[in-house]
């Protein structure tokens, strides 16, 4: 199932388990002591039960609220929001690799002074793969994401996300693994100040259980642009364009590195704007991935 965190007017949070297309029922209105996804994985690893059995019991147990999708982030009568949809977890880390699409690795020999480092990483049996955020500078759905005010080319990229839990992948989101193209393409050793800065990541709307996902490897994904309510940019891809499976960036990253329960991990695009097009302040930025839903943001300078 695909689990969302809302909260209300009065500042609660809760947890939903989308039971039905579009229908979500509130786990938390049945048991309050369950208003996080890492409350049902830690109970899983100790009942081995999986996730999805779980909310099930939970939700047999009691009468949930319900909650439809469609009526979250929306004005109700009197001019207030009675559900807001936030980031579906806290991730204590968010990591990225890179050079993961043949696309990619084009576009970045393109961009660069240095392109032959790129060819290398994606033939390479060791994966790119960098400190992407801290759980501060990453946002949630229809939060802000920001491009760098030292920047002249900024760009989104679409991204699958997974979640790591004890060094195994544990769940899915969308990622949007925001980027200073110029900064990068003028040396590679400024990828940290690239990729990482204010505003710099947002994940979302829901995090997806591995039963829920029927092949990571094959998932449609689309990004699209607005300016002005109008579409400057749209692309698609699939994630069987990617040469390294989610499980092989998972180990590598995981080598000798111990991560913090709930680590995210992005694992990279082919979809990349023209040159022409850098994102604005004000942009509308909305990625697609199938099974996962709609990550949507809007575009801030910090």
């Amino acid at each position: 199932m695909r689990y969302y965190r809302l909260i209300n007017l009065e500042g609660k949070i809760c947890l939903c388990a989308e039971t039905e297309v579009g229908l979500l029922e509130n786990l938390t209105s049945v048991d309050s002591n369950v208003t996080d996804i890492l409350d049902l994985i830690k109970a899983s690893k100790i009942s081995h039960d999986s996730v999805d059995t779980l909310a099930l019991k939970i939700l047999d147990s009691g009468a949930a609220e319900n909650i439809s999708l469609a009526d979250i982030n929306v004005e109700i009568q009197d001019s207030t929001i009675e559900w807001e949809l936030i980031r579906p977890f806290d991730p204590p880390e968010v990591w990225a690799a890179g050079v993961t699409y043949k696309n990619s690795e084009m576009e970045r020999r393109r961009e660069s002074d240095t392109p032959d480092i790129y060819t290398k990483v994606y033939n390479a049996d060791r994966p790119e793969v960098f400190f992407k955020s801290t759980s501060e500078r990453c946002m949630g759905p229809f939060d802000d994401v920001g491009i760098r005010s030292d920047s002249s080319w900024d760009a989104p990229e679409p991204e699958l996300a997974f979640v790591i839990f004890e060094n195994e992948i544990v769940g899915y989101t969308i990622g949007n693994d925001m980027s200073s193209r110029s900064i990068e393409g003028e040396n590679p050793l400024y990828l940290p100040q690239a990729k990482m800065y204010d505003n710099s990541c947002s994940i979302g709307p829901c995090f997806a259980t591995p039963e829920t996902i029927p092949d990571p490897q094959n998932l449609a994904v689309h990004c699209a642009i607005f300016r002005n309510d109008a579409e400057i940019f749209s692309g698609s891809t699939s994630t069987s364009e990617m040469a390294r499976s989610c499980q092989e960036i998972c180990e590598w990253l995981t080598r000798s590195n111990s991560v913090p329960n709930m680590t995210t991990v992005l694992t990279g695009t082919s979809i990349v704007p023209p040159p022409e097009i850098t994102l604005e302040e004000g942009d509308q930025v909305i990625i697609n991935i199938e099974h996962l839903g709609k990550l949507e943001n809007i575009v801030i300078e910090v």
